[in-house]
This record gives C-alpha cells, sequence and structure tokens, in this order.
C-alpha cells in the first residue's frame, strides 16, 4: 500500500496544482500561488484529503480518518477520506465547512465557510442499529458555487452544473443545472436613536 500511494504521488501533486490555482482564480485578494500554498488553510485541508482519500481507497484502517480529524482541529475544514472530489475542487473552502463520506463534489466548486454537505436522517434496521454502506450525502455538479451557511442534505440532492446556492439555504432535494437559489429577502426596519429610546 505504500509503494502505491509512493506511485500515485505525481498523479496527487497534479490534482493539488489544480486546486491551488483554482483557489487563486477564485480570490481576487490573493497576490499568487505561492501566497496561496503558504497561507491558504484549504491549502493544507485538501492536501490532507488527497492523500488520506487514497489510503482509504485502498482500505487502510484509521490512519485517513486521523489525518483528516487532525486536519479538521487545525483548520475547521472536515473533509471525510471517502468524499470524492474532481479536480481543481472546492477551491475557496473556509473554516467550517463540512464535506461528508458519500459526497460527490464536482470540477470547480467554490465552499464558502460554514456551507455543509451532509446526511439527512440515516436508516436504521428494526433492532435500531444504523444502515451502512449507502450513500447518504449530495452529488454536486461542475462550476457550482455554494456560499455561507448553505446545507445540502441527503442523497437526493443532486445539484447540476453551473449552479449558484444562495447563503443559508437548505436543500434536500435535486437542483436543476443553471439554477440560482436564493433566501427570499427578509424585511429590513430601520430606525433612528431617538426612535430606539422613545420605545424604551
Amino acid at each position: 500500500m505504500v509503494r502505491e500511494l509512493l506511485e500515485k504521488l505525481p498523479e496527487v501533486r497534479s490534482l493539488l496544482s489544480g486546486d491551488i490555482q483554482a483557489a487563486y482564480d477564485g480570490d481576487p485578494a490573493a497576490v499568487s500561488n505561492e501566497e496561496v500554498i503558504l497561507s491558504y488553510p484549504c491549502v493544507l485541508a485538501i492536501t490532507t484529503y488527497r492523500i488520506a482519500h487514497e489510503l482509504y481507497l485502498r482500505g487502510v484502517p484509521l490512519i485517513p480518518r486521523i489525518m483528516s480529524e487532525h486536519v479538521h482541529s487545525l483548520t475547521g475544514i472536515d473533509i471525510h477520506p471517502g468524499a470524492k472530489s474532481a479536480r481543481t475542487s472546492s477551491s475557496t473552502m473556509a473554516p467550517a465547512v463540512v464535506i461528508g463520506e458519500t459526497a460527490e463534489i464536482g470540477d470547480n466548486v467554490k465552499l464558502y465557510q460554514g456551507s455543509n454537505i451532509g446526511s439527512t436522517k440515516l436508516p436504521k434496521r428494526r433492532e435500531g442499529q444504523i444502515i451502512r454502506g449507502r450513500k447518504r450525502h449530495p452529488t454536486i455538479g461542475n462550476n457550482v458555487i455554494v456560499y455561507s451557511g448553505a446545507t445540502l442534505l441527503g442523497p437526493e440532492a443532486i445539484v447540476g452544473d453551473n449552479v449558484t446556492i444562495g447563503g443559508n439555504v437548505w436543500i434536500t432535494n435535486r437542483v436543476a443545472s443553471g439554477t440560482c437559489i436564493t433566501i427570499a429577502r427578509p424585511q429590513l426596519r430601520y430606525e433612528t436613536k431617538q426612535q430606539l429610546t422613545e420605545k424604551s
């Protein structure tokens, strides 16, 4: 398994180059790829994920999860090593992002802070034990943006290509390609300090 992992490293490095380029291209505040590599927590998270994923695919016990949980504690980014993530994916990952084990993430996906690619209520056997080994997380297509606080749950949440998902949106169903989903704009109330004082 160690030999297989070492042989896979050039491919992993190529994937990481794409991830880093995507992070640079997706952030106008980034000055260079070097700045992204040296200062962005998403690089540590995605690098650890890429290696842990290879170990996970080979059935290595415990180590992939230990790796992912360690980097989770350092960065706040939680990517299960079983998740499937394409090239140049998750380019602007920020703290509190969660990607579950059976999630599938397409190419050029941007996940902003607090977004959750999770599961719904887990099916159980009659005895009360959780049924394992089923797909239970969303599938996200290519060129998708998921803004802060959005929650996508369950295997029925299949997101097409070129979708924008606004902040704090809750999705459990299929989303057609080319869709933009946002929460209805709340009504804002403006009061002067004098009006607030008069109320109290």
